[in-house]
């Protein structure tokens, strides 16, 4: 077994996006088995330190050394699509494009040695069972968007994907029931633009980056209206000192949010939902991204109090109110929409499991309560390990679920290939054009970057990007916004205990940490931080406010592919604080 990990410290971060209990002890539970754990990652971090293998490259050259990886699995005839055989298309494109990236070509520009890149590729091909997973510090670089697509290029070329030990499809309770495979739409982008810049939708998203400027540029469509629901983009976005120009000169703005933080202070109306005790929790999106299938249902431990409105409630009024409405409209009708609309489309498809029956009979089957248990009981019963409205008795339902409250164990992942694929061929598209038509620019980088300094950002444990700052037991400790800079750099520039950090758009004075756990020409500085502006009620994270480190960013370095904000590799310069 082998497990590659770059861009992440699941040690810390408690793994995102792979929902995975105790990740620590599985990760020993892996080595005790005698599998490999290799992580890449220019810090020495609390996950590296239990590696087996360390590659500490220089920042923002993780799509390159990826690359060298997949030049040696197809030139050492490494390459084992297994199960996949029958569903992978555009391999001989992915072959072309490898031909340029050679180990012994890159080696010196990741700062990695050839034969190390050789070992990590032969290592990852013999393994019975592999997998490389990267996060966020794969996607917020220069070449984000091909960094993530070679985490996935990998899982392929060695036939880990889609197979117990590698990367899996998680099987969510309240996804839909299994269908028959079929090709789809697949994904596209570009069908619109931004009203300035032009960038491409992805997804019908656009990158935060754009915010400012479509509320800053006068002309038809500017925003003048923004909604936040528990976001902080004046913290978590880059060039916070815009943004907070941009908010003030909104027509209107409303938050939901229990704080008023460096965002909400502009809003004209703040929304506080309560506290998670007095709400309902069922894991929707977590569910979808885990390393086995579960499903438990928490409902409210506390009542709420008469009048105060539950999270479900503001939105549901808030949709209300969009869709032209009064206030006197009962918001569970909201519930009740979407209740009639999917057991519409499910009664009408041949291979759902309630096929040919009548939304009203589904409806009426459903126990009486708040709309967002019906909707949930309905997913339940519909999705992949429900009871399908009596016709699988054993399967889930809400009830179930409230009669187990530690949750139920529904099983390991099993393969799901090809039933997920939904691309317009049927098969792994592994060559998308627009992620080939980015490959030159990333041989072209080859050799660039000078002796300069690189900022790359870091996790903390108590921490979770500008939350939690506000919460007196989780502040001390090591959560602390500190520049970590390697002792040969400190020395060379005379850093003690503070400096000055330029970057593209400004500079801030920091508390310093010398450790020998960076990589020379490297520093750190954790995001999120940096309560110190006017007109918020933020007392104890203002007590230790650290450094906004996006005041450093100018939002012009993005991932042209997915227009997301460069937020590591960032050239920096660093003195000592006078």
């Amino acid at each position: 077994y082998h497990l590659l990990v770059i861009g992440a410290n699941p040690l810390v971060s408690n793994v995102s996006v792979a929902t995975a209990g105790n990740f620590c002890c599985k990760l020993k539970a892996l080595k005790l088995r005698g599998g490999t754990l290799t992580i890449i990652d220019p810090n020495r971090t609390r996950t590296a330190a239990l590696a087996d293998h360390h590659l500490a490259p220089r920042p923002g050259t993780d799509a390159a050394l990826l690359f060298a990886v997949v030049n040696v699995l197809f030139d050492e005839d490494l390459v084992a699509l297994g199960a996949l055989g029958g569903h992978v298309s555009g391999l001989e494109q992915v072959r072309a494009a490898a031909v340029d990236f050679p180990p012994e070509a890159v080696a010196e520009h990741c700062g990695v040695p050839a034969g190390e890149i050789r070992r990590l590729a032969r290592s990852i091909a013999a393994a019975s069972r592999a997998a490389v997973y990267g996060r966020i510090g794969t996607a917020t670089v220069e070449f984000g968007t091909l960094t993530s697509w070679l985490v996935d290029v990998i899982n392929i070329l060695t036939g880990n994907l889609d197979r117990p030990g590698g990367a899996m499809f998680a099987t969510s309770p309240i996804g839909s029931a299994p269908r028959p495979p079929k090709p789809g739409r697949g994904f596209s982008i570009g069908r619109w633009h931004s009203r300035v810049a032009g960038h491409p939708e992805v997804a019908s998203e656009l990158p935060t980056v754009l915010l400012a400027e479509e509320i800053q540029t006068p002309g038809e469509g500017r925003v003048r209206a923004l909604l936040t629901i528990a976001g902080n983009p004046v913290l978590s976005a880059p060039d916070g000192e815009r943004l907070s120009r941009a908010m003030a000169s909104l027509q209107f703005m409303v938050s939901i949010d229990p704080y008023l933080n460096e965002t909400t202070r502009f809003a004209d109306v703040v929304l506080p939902p309560p506290p998670p005790s007095y709400a309902p929790h069922f894991d929707v999106a977590l569910s979808g991204v885990a390393v086995r299938s579960t499903a438990r249902y928490s409902p409210p431990v506390f009542d709420l109090p008469e009048g105060r409105p539950g999270e479900v409630e503001i939105l549901s009024r808030l949709a209300l109110r969009l869709m032209g409405m009064g206030p006197d409209v009962d918001p569970v009708i909201i519930d009740e929409q979407v209740i009639a609309a999917t057991l519409g489309k499910e009664v009408a498809d041949p291979h759902s499991p309630v096929a040919g029956r009548t939304v009203e009979e589904l409806t009426a089957l459903l126990p009486p309560g708040p709309g967002y248990e019906r909707r949930l009981d309905m997913m339940l019963r519909l999705g992949p390990f429900g009871e399908a409205f009596g016709a699988h008795p054993a399967g889930l339902t809400l009830q179930r679920l409230r009669d187990a409250p530690h949750g139920i164990d529904l099983g390991p992942l099993t393969p799901r290939i090809p039933e997920v694929l939904r691309t317009p061929s049927g098969t792994i598209e592994l060559a998308p054009a627009p992620v080939l038509a980015d490959i030159p620019r990333l041989h072209a980088s080859l050799g660039s970057g000078g002796d300069g300094l690189l900022l790359i950002g870091r996790r903390h444990l108590r921490s979770n990007n500008s939350w939690m700052h506000n919460l007196p037991s989780l502040t001390g400790g090591t959560n602390r916004c500190t520049l970590q800079i390697h002792p040969d750099d400190a020395t060379r520039l005379g850093v003690t205990d503070r400096a000055v950090v330029t970057g593209p758009a400004g500079a801030l004075e920091v508390e310093v940490e010398i450790t020998e756990a960076i990589r020379p020409g490297v520093v750190s500085l954790p995001h999120g931080w940096g309560h110190t502006a006017p007109g918020t009620r933020m007392t104890v994270a203002a007590r230790r406010p650290g450094a906004n480190v996006n005041g450093l960013l100018d939002g012009s370095l993005t991932d042209p592919l997915s227009g997301t904000a460069v937020l590591n590799a960032v050239p920096v310069r660093v003195s000592a604080a006078g």
